[in-house]
């Protein structure tokens, strides 16, 4: 089963009237099947927030979008959290060779400074030696 047909099959299940849509009520007993709590005043607040064609209600369409932005958004965290990692000094913004050495010598690699100069270089798009989170990104993808 792809994605899409679980997505497909998640709304189904959430979709309790059948109609194609999810209204705050349904909204609000997903929201609690989870284990969290949200009012009807609130789960109508977030359909109008995430309703797409202005009905008051969530298409599948809105559904995948609320579901991929969360996804994209716990990647750009995790891309975070491991740049930090690798900083120099935490707080810093650059990978050093120096740093890159120091992580993955932790993780069992064993590279000279050289080493990782080279490898900052190939994706050191400034050319300053170090590896901002920008590159880092564009390295990660």
């Amino acid at each position: 089963m792809d994605k899409e047909q679980q997505y497909e099959r998640v709304f189904r299940h959430l979709d309790k009237n059948g109609d194609g849509k999810l209204s705050p009520p349904e909204l609000q007993i997903c929201i609690g099947k989870i284990g969290e709590e949200l009012s009807l005043e609130e789960a109508e607040i977030v359909a109008e927030l995430i309703d797409s064609d202005g009905d008051g209600l969530l298409s599948f369409d809105d559904l995948v979008k609320v579901v991929e932005g969360a996804n994209e958004e716990e990647k750009a965290n995790d891309l975070k959290m491991a740049f930090r990692m690798y900083e120099e000094v935490e707080g810093c913004g650059c990978i050093t060779p120096k740093s890159l050495k120091r992580m993955l010598s932790k993780l069992g690699e064993s590279r000279s400074v050289d080493e990782c100069k080279l490898m900052i270089a190939k994706f050191d798009l400034d050319g300053n030696g170090f590896l901002d989170f920008g590159e880092f990104q564009d390295m990660m993808s």
